[in-house]
């Protein structure tokens, strides 16, 4: 079960840092990237608040649910390359 913590954890250490260095590119411009930024931003709003009941599943579902969270967290990390390339 610590294993799944950790691998949430590290996800989300890592979709965080992309997060901020898009962030400040965003802020010093390229309007045209708001839309996905949006889209993005609460795709993992939306990923937080699932990770944490996430953790405590039991160990028969976690495999599941480790599964879903981490095609949601590859849904935004390509969205996070999107963003790169616009930029």
């Amino acid at each position: 079960m610590g294993d799944m913590k950790e691998r949430t954890d590290a996800i989300l250490a890592k979709l965080k840092q992309e997060r901020d260095e898009l962030a400040l590119k965003i802020h010093l411009g390229k309007k045209e990237a708001a839309a996905e930024w949006e889209r993005l931003e609460a795709r993992l709003a939306d990923l937080r608040r699932k990770a944490g009941p996430a953790r405590e599943v039991a160990a028969d579902t976690a495999k599941e649910v480790g599964a879903a969270f981490e095609l949601a967290a590859e849904e935004i990390k390509r969205g996070y390359r999107k963003l790169r390339k616009l930029l």
